[in-house]
């Protein structure tokens, strides 16, 4: 149950984050001046902590997603193998997050 609430808050969540996304990608299109002000903010540490949380938000939801696509061939439904899916679903998120961002802070130098 709690996974299921999760999935749907990760599903509302990505709405915020395609706003940010539509905001970044407008500032783009304005010119520097905008784009500039923009990165400013997504690159301070609140904006970090908040890009990082929905990348997180959205890792999770992807991961959810197999789950549920698994779920749609008929499989998985024993109560050992929903608590299992459920943990790698949490840990994956969690490890593909941190790993995508290491990547992304060794590829800046």
């Amino acid at each position: 149950m709690v996974m299921s609430i999760v999935h749907r808050l990760t599903g509302m969540a990505l709405y915020f984050g395609s706003i940010l996304l539509v905001w970044w990608l407008t500032a783009a299109a304005m010119g520097p001046q905008s784009f500039d002000f923009v990165q400013d903010i997504f690159s301070s540490w609140p904006g970090r902590i908040v890009l990082f949380g929905l990348s997180w938000t959205f890792i999770h939801h992807f991961l959810g997603g197999i789950r549920h696509l698994i779920w749609d061939t008929g499989r998985g439904f024993k109560l050992p193998t929903v608590e299992l899916s459920a943990r790698l679903t949490l840990a994956g998120s969690v490890v593909l997050t941190i790993a995508l961002w290491a990547l992304a802070y060794l590829q800046k130098g």
